[in-house]
C-alpha cells in the first residue's frame, strides 16, 4: 500500500506530530508499505528515508508567530506530486486549506483526515474560558463544526488519534469513522535506562543535591503548553520541599519562558534532545513527569514519560489525563497553578517507592507505534475493500 500525507504540521524541528510521522517514515516499510509525506518548506526539495520513505517539501509561507511551521496555499505542486505518485491512501491532518487542496484532487485514491489536534480546544476555549462558560464557547464557535462537518463529508474515512479527540468530536455532532489510538517507541524508552549519575547530574543544573526531587517536562515553548503555569507551580511546591524542574524544548515563547525562569534557582531550560535513546535515558532518569497542557488530544510526550516509569502530574482534561491512574499519578484543575502545586506535593510526598513500582507496572500497557501502524494500515484496508466491493456490485 502506498500512503502519502499531505501535512502541513509535519516540520523537522516541531514536535509531537514531527516525532510520529518520523516514526511512521520507520515503520510503513518494515511492514511492507510505502508512506509519503508532502510538507511545506522553504524550499522545493526531497529528503530520502530507509525503505523507500520520502518527504516532498514544497516551498511555502512560513506560519506567523511560529517560524517552525509552514503553510500550504498553492494546490498545483500538491496535485503535481499526487498524481506522480499514484498513490492508494491519501491522508490530510488539518481542516483550512490543505483539506480542501486533498478533497479537490481527483486521483482515485481513498481520502483519510487524520485529525491529531482539537482547534477549539486549543483556542477560543483556552483564550475565553475566563470570560464564558465552555457551553457558550461551543455555541459561539458552532460554525466551526459545521464547517468541519461539511470538509469531512469529502473524505472516505475520518480517523481520530485516540478516545479523547473521538469523545469530543462526537459529542458535536461530527462523524468519527475509526478511533486509531497513537502509540510510542517503546524499544526506546524503558524504565531501565534510569542513571543515579545522571540525575544527580541534572539536580546539580538545578543547584540542588541528590535528596531532592527532580521533575522534568518536555515541549514545546507555545502558549497551549502553559509552561509558565508550571514554572509557577514548582516554585510554590519548592516552599513545601526541594525539587527541581528540567524543561526540555524550543518555541516561539522561549525568551519569555527564560525571562520568567529568571528568579528562579532551580528551574533550568535545555534545547529540545532529538535522540531518542538519549532522551529515554534523561525521562528515565527524572522522579517524575509533569505537564500544563490540557488541550492536546494524545499525551505523547506523557506515553513516553509512563513508558520510562515515570509518574505523572498532569492536568484533569486532555489527553495526558486519559493516562492517568491514582495508583502513579496525581491530577490537577486545568490552568490552575496554584492546584499544579498541591498535586506536585502530593506526589513527591506519597511512598516513593510504591509510586515508582507502580508506574514501572503501567510502562508495559503503553501502546507501541507499530501496533498503532498495524491497526491504521488494515482500517484503509478496509476501507479500499469496501470500495472495490461496491464497485463490483455496481458493475453487476
Amino acid at each position: 500500500m502506498r500512503i502519502v500525507d499531505v501535512n502541513e504540521l509535519y516540520s523537522p524541528t516541531g514536535g509531537g506530530v514531527r516525532s510520529y510521522i518520523d516514526r511512521k517514515l520507520a515503520i510503513m516499510p518494515e511492514l511492507g508499505h510505502e508512506q509519503i509525506v508532502i510538507a511545506p518548506g522553504r524550499e522545493d526539495r526531497v529528503e530520502e528515508r530507509p525503505g523507500g520513505a520520502r518527504i516532498f517539501f514544497v516551498k511555502a509561507p512560513g506560519m506567523p508567530f511560529d517560524s517552525n511551521y509552514g503553510l500550504f496555499w498553492d494546490a498545483e505542486p500538491i496535485h503535481r506530486l499526487l498524481d506522480a505518485l499514484k498513490p492508494d491512501v491519501v491522508e490530510n491532518c488539518t481542516p483550512w486549506r490543505p483539506a480542501k487542496i486533498v478533497a479537490d484532487w481527483q486521483g482515485p485514491a481513498i481520502k483519510a483526515w487524520f485529525l491529531h489536534n482539537d482547534n477549539k480546544e486549543a483556542y477560543p476555549k483556552r483564550w475565553f474560558s475566563r470570560i464564558a462558560s465552555e457551553g457558550a464557547i461551543e455555541r459561539a464557535f458552532g460554525w466551526y463544526d459545521r464547517f468541519m462537518g461539511r470538509g469531512m463529508a469529502r473524505f472516505d474515512t475520518i480517523v481520530t488519534n485516540g478516545p479523547v479527540l473521538t469523545e469530543r468530536l462526537t459529542a458535536r455532532g461530527l462523524r468519527v469513522d475509526a478511533t486509531m489510538t497513537l502509540g510510542i517507541e517503546r524499544e526506546h524508552f524503558s524504565p531501565s535506562h534510569r542513571s543515579a549519575s545522571l540525575r544527580a547530574a541534572m539536580l546539580a543544573q538545578c543547584g540542588l543535591p541528590e535528596d531532592a526531587h527532580l521533575l522534568i517536562g518536555v515541549g514545546r515553548h507555545h502558549p497551549e503548553k502553559q509552561w509558565p503555569m508550571v514554572i509557577d507551580a514548582v516554585r510554590r511546591a519548592g516552599t513545601k520541599l526541594p525539587v527541581g524542574l528540567v524543561l526540555l524544548g524550543l518555541g516561539p515563547d522561549t525568551r519569555t519562558l527564560e525571562r520568567h525562569i529568571a528568579q528562579s534557582p532551580h528551574v533550568r531550560l535545555f534545547q529540545p534532545v532529538y535522540d531518542r535513546l538519549q532522551l529515554a535515558a534523561v525521562m528515565a532518569s527524572a522522579d517524575a513527569f509533569v505537564h500544563g497542557c490540557c488541550v492536546e488530544t494524545f499525551g505523547m510526550v506523557a506515553s513516553e514519560a509512563l513508558a520510562s516509569g515515570l509518574p505523572l502530574i498532569v492536568p484533569d482534561r486532555g489527553g495526558a489525563a486519559a493516562l492517568a491512574r491514582p495508583e502513579f499519578a496525581e491530577t490537577y484543575r486545568s490552568s490552575d497553578a496554584y492546584d499544579c502545586a498541591a498535586a506536585i506535593v502530593r506526589l513527591l510526598s506519597r511512598d516513593e517507592t510504591l509510586v515508582r513500582a507502580a508506574a514501572v507496572r503501567a510502562a508495559d500497557t503503553v501502546t507501541s507505534d507499530r501496533e498503532h501502524a498495524i491497526r491504521l494500515v488494515a482500517h484503509y484496508q478496509s476501507v479500499l475493500d469496501a470500495r472495490a466491493a461496491g464497485g463490483a456490485r455496481r458493475s453487476a
